[in-house]
């Protein structure tokens, strides 16, 4: 069963980030640099560098299938100085491998590619509620308490992990409740969830709704064993 966790979502890099050159004036070493959190919809942006001398060569960026398998997703042109921007349109919610390897390389040059890793949320409107029904039962059989970690959703099943993500930090947590009954607004955040998350009032969020998975009430926020601090 998932468990919850957090995690700070920042700007990533396979290889090493770095500079057009180093402190040395070295060329900089290969990297594939991608920001982590993306959004439905949105165009995803690779940049990446390589060695000069690969300049007018296509790269090829690829997305590992949940088989394992390898498909093209992008591709872009090396320019003069190594580096190169490739671009695709995230079209499905989840969690993905990337590469990006040189048009024509074999099969083990390929299996040594730049790799990296990101997440594609939903956008949803998100409030929080929870201190006037604490010690009372949700619609999911838990007691709101101060500390429970989960989400309200008018239609998911009790227990469907959610994964909830705010300026850059994420959590998974189950639906525990029912609601929200506000207009524009697609999940009830509890006060537990909020606080961990940082939010404070109404707000957008990213989130991935794992269907037709169940998770088990998570150890209260804050207690020995709960939810790990964000790095």
């Amino acid at each position: 069963m998932p468990r919850p966790h957090i995690a700070i979502l920042g700007l990533l890099c396979a290889g090493a980030c770095a500079t057009a050159a180093t402190a040395g004036g070295q060329p900089a070493p290969p990297s594939l640099i991608v920001r982590p959190a993306q959004l439905l919809g949105h165009t995803v942006r690779l940049h990446g560098t390589l060695a000069a001398r690969q300049a007018g060569r296509t790269v090829l960026v690829q997305r590992q299938a949940a088989d394992g398998t390898w498909a093209q997703t992008a591709q872009a042109v090396v320019a003069r100085d190594g580096s190169f921007l490739a671009r695709w349109r995230a079209r499905e919610m989840g969690h993905y491998a990337v590469r990006a390897t040189t048009a024509g390389a074999t099969s083990r040059a390929a299996s040594l590619a730049l790799t990296a890793n990101l997440v594609v949320y939903r956008l949803a409107r998100a409030t929080w509620y929870g201190p006037r029904f604490y010690g009372k039962p949700t619609a999911c059989g838990e007691t709101m308490s101060r500390t429970l970690l989960g989400v309200a959703h008018r239609s998911l099943p009790c227990g469907t992990p959610v994964e909830v993500m705010y300026h850059g930090q994420a959590l998974t947590v189950p639906v525990v409740d029912r609601g929200p009954f506000t207009h524009g607004i697609g999940y009830d955040l509890t006060s537990a969830t909020a606080q961990a998350l940082g939010m404070a009032g109404t707000s957008n969020v990213g989130v991935i709704p794992h269907r037709g998975e169940q998770m088990a009430p998570p150890p209260p926020f804050g207690s020995t064993g709960g939810v790990p601090s964000a790095p």
